[in-house]
């Protein structure tokens, strides 16, 4: 199935009480994460979710953001991460796509953390653009809505 096959992002009905969400965003690519986070912070609000949002420097530095979050004294139900990784001319995108990517799985995994992931890693800054507009399917948006998703299950499961 094709993003174009997908269902539009939609704010899932969260059991309990409203979520406070961090929002982690890389903004390298400040129109294109921009748009992502636009889209995350409207299902979040259509939820009824709070949230804060935290920049930092890039793609890399998104897991350890979570971590330190994880880490520090302010409570949060989930986490939405978000950002921009554009294919260039040398193999640094392979890197840091698959250690950004890696390390948000490590945290979650070892955390036990609900987590959004809409780290884009794309072949061109237009196919970026198409997955940021605010009408369409906004990965933002989409991350939002899993990580409220897996909110539902950790509370379904007895897990916070």
């Amino acid at each position: 199935m094709s993003t174009a096959d997908a269902k539009l992002p939609a704010a899932p009905v969260v059991q309990g009480s409203a979520p406070h969400i961090l929002v982690v965003q890389a903004p390298y690519y400040t129109g294109i994460v921009g748009g992502l986070c636009t889209g995350a912070l409207r299902i979040l609000d259509e939820a009824g979710a709070t949230h804060d949002v935290l920049d930092v420097a890039g793609a890399l530095e998104l897991a350890a953001a979570v971590r330190l979050a994880v880490r520090g004294n302010r409570r949060y139900d989930g986490f939405v991460v978000l950002g921009c990784v554009v294919r260039g001319d040398t193999d640094h995108y392979d890197h840091v796509c698959r250690e950004a990517m890696a390390g948000m799985t490590t945290v979650a995994l070892q955390f036990g953390l609900c987590v959004g992931n809409g780290l884009l890693t794309v072949h061109t800054e237009q196919q970026a653009i198409d997955r940021s507009t605010a009408d369409g399917h906004n990965k933002g948006a989409e991350a939002a809505a899993a990580c409220l998703v897996q909110i539902n299950a950790a509370r379904w499961l007895g897990a916070v």
